[in-house]
């Protein structure tokens, strides 16, 4: 596909009702051409329900589904030019490779001669060439879903939709498998969907996440806007690892401070913060606390080791504080802190992630 044939996706006002359920409820969605987003939250938020519409595979309830100028709302799946790679591989186990991947265009009754080239062109694509006389049951997990994603894109699709396709996959292959789905993307320049529920890959093979909850858009932007700039402790949490703690936002002089417990600490004047001054809520990375055995300033967090776990590279470790038990990890080869014993948390103020107090 040349990347100027590549098609925006529109979602207007879109719900999908089962019985008393909202399984969506008037979700608003753009998804820009040639691009790569994926739909990310927990287990029956949504997600798979929304890729089944835009699919075809479900109905909307109420709502319109466009693809460039065309509503496909009402269109079968088999009239929406969509390809899918489905978590299951679902190769036929008595067919080689190459009639796997060319089994769509022998429906469609393409010639043989361009099927053959087609199908060579796919394979070479997901770095399988060479394959085509093997059966599914001669080739690993991760080469059966090549297999599969081969099968998608031969038939060069407007719409590429992945459902959590990684899921049955090792995971020491995972990361080879996720940036290869995210090099064919850029290369195919398909607008495409990604399905799942692991924030790792969510954020490694993105352009834009959206993340979705109880049927509700919770937030969209690119990864790094999400990871650093969450609007709810709900994206907060689901992006990566978080503390989320209450806090409160006062006025210091002629700039503000974060009161976190009985600990006060001055924000930069460059500091982007709510306007009004009362509750909030502050998320604290892993990354962005410093564990030590001593106070060093005057910001830093008292608390007491309660747990700790070796994980090789790194230990973590929980520490019961005044704002209840923070999670951070320390480097292993640095010093140990044994259970029980008092430490102090630094946190750089500028790294503080500020969230406003839900309504």
């Amino acid at each position: 596909m040349d990347k100027t044939d590549s098609i925006k996706i529109t979602l207007k006002d879109v719900s999908k009702h089962f019985g008393a359920v909202k399984a969506l409820d008037e979700i608003n969605i753009q998804f820009a051409p040639g691009t790569m987003t994926t739909l990310l939250g927990p287990s029956g938020c949504g997600k798979t329900t929304l890729l089944r519409l835009i699919s075809g595979l479900e109905i909307a309830t109420s709502g319109e589904i466009w693809f460039g100028g065309e509503n496909v709302t009402d269109l079968s799946a088999t009239r929406r030019d969509v390809g899918m790679v489905f978590q299951s591989y679902a190769l036929f186990p008595h067919m080689t490779v190459e009639r796997n991947v060319g089994y769509g265009l022998g429906v469609l009754k393409v010639d043989p001669s361009e099927i053959t080239e087609r199908v060579q062109q796919a394979l070479k694509m997901v770095n399988l060439d060479g394959y085509q006389k093997r059966y599914p049951d001669e080739l690993s997990g991760g080469q059966q879903q090549r297999v599969a994603v081969a099968r998608a894109m031969v038939l060069k699709p407007k719409v590429l939709l992945f459902d959590e396709p990684l899921s049955n996959i090792d995971s020491k292959l995972r990361r080879s498998m996720r940036e290869d789905i995210r090099k064919l993307q850029k290369s195919s320049g398909i607008t495409s969907i990604y399905v799942t529920h692991d924030q790792a890959e969510a954020l490694a093979v993105s352009d834009e996440v959206i993340v979705i909850n109880e049927g509700k858009i919770e937030q969209q932007g690119p990864p790094k806007s999400l990871y650093h700039l969450p609007k709810t402790a709900f994206v907060a949490n689901f992006i990566g690892e978080s503390n989320v703690v209450d806090a409160t936002l006062e006025k210091d002089g002629s700039g503000k401070s974060v009161i976190i417990g009985d600990t006060c600490i001055p924000l930069p004047e460059n500091k982007k913060v709510p306007a009004d001054i009362g509750p909030i809520q502050i998320s604290l990375r892993p990354e962005m606390v410093q564990i030590k055995a001593e106070s060093s300033s005057g910001t830093a967090i008292e608390g007491v080791i309660s747990q700790s776990a070796y994980m090789g590279p790194v230990i973590e470790y929980s520490i019961e504080t005044k704002v209840g038990n923070l999670f951070t990890r320390a480097p292993a080869h640095h010093k140990q802190y044994q259970l029980n014993q008092k430490v102090y948390l630094h946190i750089e103020p500028a790294e503080l992630i500020v969230i406003p107090a839900p309504a």
